[in-house]
């Protein structure tokens, strides 16, 4: 079934919905087959599965510096112990999956409201401080809703492509922004942090059609501030969530900062939403017609109490950060690095705009290797290292075991990505890789926006932005890399992120 699935992809795929229908048809039905074939044998329980000890767990993610290197140790794992492994900490048992066919097999049987690992740490502060669940925290029907009323407005192509005006003033500041960091020699230092400013503003324009200085010359100092606390939010998430409770108390620092961060970030987020909607009660008091585009309009709009809106566009505000900063960093990191790539990718943004230096969201269309650089940042690095699953409803059959309900299931991403069976020569940048059409790869096998329901509810936004971005700084000018320093690594903090600042060379065109 799987060979038919394979062939049946290469042979139709730019054809017609029913066609791709039946594609997906016959990719269900080969992961069925393989989960109907296991369960005719012998199902093995997850006493029989490989892992490492508590202790050696324990050693390798503290004094083997491992909270920074959890993708790593994905690699690791598959090497020792096969593509399915458990690990525990402390009470939590955690089961890490890392091949494409066996996550398939797990988020196909996820249910209704799939429950994502239980961010405990996140959702002790809301409890704690009295706040609403948004997307990322909540879970079953109160997620459905919002998932419902958001996905009208972000994932839908005609609703995001209102955007792109938008955009493209943000991305005119960012230009103007590296031309003002550059030194004489064109070298802007530590380009993450740029953009990083820039995927706040990207953001925060879309939630609130309004600007907040990020690119500014002098960023305000709130702004800088909000961009500390998520930055230390996420150090401290994984701190706090490999500590036991009962070290809270021992050690309370950790658990107080993260805390403090999460403050600020709720106070920000409410400053600004409150701000926009007492500006629209005042138009309205005076007779003028309100006419919002923006997100947070339509949040406020649908009745749901307003502790949910603000929770919910707090939590979009620092989603929409990190996957902007890390992939752009990335993109332009690897695209210095094989200027033959850099100049067939400008070609193709010029050669589609025909002498005008503004792309459209309608111009993407036209630039298939645009879209097959960011694929292939991504796929080297995911923004989310590892996903994860809870399936609360019923016992599962997973590559011949039997998971219990309610296991947390780590779906190992960055492995999957970089598997040489899948990837030929994985930790290459080729972005043709994914023009060729034939050479298919596992739909599971590189999914950095998640798949199904609880998939990345920004990802056209987040897409549309890296497009804008990365086709004007081409137009605008010669990336280069720094020649003082060398290759840098990702590591973990939460997301992945470089380990060291990348600084890249600006040559104006």
């Amino acid at each position: 079934a799987m060979m038919d699935t394979q062939a049946l992809k290469v042979s139709v795929r730019s054809s017609s919905p029913l066609v791709k229908w039946m594609e997906r048809w016959a990719e269900g039905a080969a992961a069925a087959a393989a989960a109907g074939q296991e369960g005719t044998k012998e199902l093995r329980t997850l006493d029989d599965m490989p892992g490492p000890s508590v202790a050696s767990f324990a050693w390798d993610l503290f004094a083997k510096q491992g909270l920074s290197r959890l993708h790593e140790m994905q690699l690791e794992g598959v090497q020792r112990y096969g593509p399915m492994w458990k690990a525990s900490f402390g009470p939590i048992l955690t089961v890490h999956v890392a091949d494409p066919a066996l996550i398939e097999q797990v988020l196909r049987q996820e249910g209704q409201h799939p429950m994502r690992s239980d961010l405990s740490s996140w959702k002790d502060y809301r409890k704690l401080r009295g706040h609403h669940y948004g997307l990322l925290t909540s879970e079953g029907e109160e997620w459905q809703g919002v998932r419902s009323l958001l996905g009208k407005h972000m994932l839908r192509p005609k609703a995001v492509e209102a955007y792109d005006k938008t955009m493209n003033s943000v991305v005119s500041d960012l230009i103007a922004k590296l031309r003002l960091s550059r030194r004489p020699e064109g070298l802007v230092t530590d380009v993450a942090s740029e953009f990083y400013r820039f995927g706040l503003e990207g953001i925060s324009s879309v939630l609130f059609e309004s600007r907040i200085g990020c690119l500014d010359e002098v960023v305000p100092e709130e702004t800088e501030r909000f961009i500390q606390s998520i930055n230390t939010m996420f150090v401290m998430t994984l701190l706090t969530m490999a500590m036991p409770s009962w070290m809270h108390k021992v050690f309370p620092k950790p658990w107080n900062v993260f805390c403090q961060c999460w403050d600020y970030m709720f106070e920000f987020a409410k400053g600004h939403i409150d701000q926009r909607l007492t500006a629209e009660e005042e138009k309205v008091t005076r007779g003028e017609k309100v006419e919002g585009r923006y997100l947070t309009y339509f949040l406020s709009q649908t009745g749901m109490p307003m502790k949910t809106v603000y929770s919910n566009v707090t939590e979009l505000l620092l989603a929409g950060v990190d996957t902007i900063s890390s992939t752009m960093s990335w993109s332009l990191y690897e695209l210095s690095r094989h200027p033959e790539v850099q100049d067939k990718l400008r070609e193709e943004v010029l050669t589609v705009l025909e002498g005008r230096r503004m792309p459209e969201a309608a111009d993407v269309a036209r630039m298939p290797l645009l879209k097959a650089t960011v694929k292939e940042v991504l796929r080297l690095y995911p923004v989310i290292p590892a996903n994860a699953r809870v399936i609360t409803e019923r016992d599962i059959q997973v590559g011949g075991y039997l998971i219990p309900k309610n296991t947390l299931i780590t779906l190992c991403h960055f492995a999957t990505s970089r598997d040489p069976a899948v990837f030929p020569n994985p930790d290459d940048f080729q972005p043709c890789r994914w023009l060729n059409r034939d050479q298919t790869h596992h739909p599971y096998a590189s999914v950095p926006f998640g798949v199904g329901k609880r998939s990345c509810i920004g990802r056209r936004i987040a897409e549309l932005e890296l497009y804008l971005a990365l086709a004007r700084i081409l137009i605008e000018f010669d990336v280069k890399p720094d020649p003082e320093r060398n290759s840098v690594k990702p590591m973990t903090r939460t997301l992945l992120v470089p380990e060291n600042v990348i600084s890249l060379q600006f040559s104006e065109r």
